[in-house]
């Protein structure tokens, strides 16, 4: 169970942004879905412990990530938080093997324990990486980046896995392949996923649950297993539905537009 209620306020010069964000749901895959600007990058970071909110609290199978009233503020590092970053943010000087280990080491601790480096074979066989351990991320294709980010994700043994956008720097030809393969990593592996995505597809091939985004706040929840919302706000994104669909996939796409 992820239980997230933030507020925080960026600010830009004289642009000022507010978050009033609250949802919780125990389900396997979350998304977190409306247009770019409306705070779902803002609430992964707030998430992950990388922004400071004003006031509420995450908490996470029972274990209080961030609680205003109680003063409880678990540093980024000790959150057991996965996050794939929209760009993967991989090290371009470092080797895919020490891409995926990176996490697992500090200045403290230069060398991996016999139980790191079996976890870093591991994922390195599960995402067929292996032929390419010792290769720089340059020479990758994207969707073998993307595998790369999501396994140094995985090395820490993450409760939840973040995911920002991870089809945005993938060749749309390549997006639905690799959704499947995102949809079987999720159950093979067990960890709830909560996804970022303006892109209403991927919703629709791989959430549960979709909390729809606008202007800061959640807007309504999308039941995605058995077709019911539960509208917080009134005001619609206006994304037009596309055609030569089955009906039971409009009236998704038509819940996750607030209709």
């Amino acid at each position: 169970m992820i239980d997230v209620d933030l507020q925080l306020t960026v600010t830009d010069g004289t642009r000022r942004f507010d978050l009033a964000a609250r949802f919780a749901t125990n389900v396997p895959f979350a998304a977190l879905y409306g247009p770019s600007g409306a705070g779902k990058s803002l609430t992964f970071q707030a998430i992950a412990g990388l922004l400071h909110p004003s006031r509420g609290h995450v908490r996470l199978d029972g274990r209080t990530l961030f609680d205003s009233a109680q003063r409880i503020d678990v540093p980024a590092a000790e959150r057991r938080i996965g996050y794939l970053f929209q760009n993967y943010a991989l090290f371009p000087h470092l080797s895919v093997r020490e891409n995926v280990a990176f996490g697992l080491t500090s200045w403290r601790k230069r060398r991996l324990s016999r139980e790191d480096a079996e976890q870093v074979d591991t994922l390195l066989r599960s995402f067929d990486l292996t032929a390419m351990a010792d290769s720089r991320p340059r020479t990758l294709s994207g969707g073998q980046q993307q595998r790369v980010a999501l396994a140094r994700a995985l090395a820490c043994r993450p409760q939840v896995l973040l995911l920002d956008e991870p089809f945005a720097a993938l060749n749309p030809m390549l997006r639905s392949a690799v959704r499947q393969d995102l949809a079987a990593m999720q159950r093979e592996w067990g960890i709830p996923v909560l996804m970022i995505t303006h892109d209403v597809d991927d919703v629709l091939d791989l959430a549960d649950v979709a909390f729809v985004y606008e202007a800061g706040q959640v807007a309504q929840e999308v039941n995605l297993r058995d077709g019911t919302s539960r509208s917080l706000m009134t005001q619609k994104l206006g994304v037009p539905a596309r055609l030569e669909e089955t009906p039971e996939r409009r009236k998704l796409r038509r819940l996750l537009h607030g209709g």
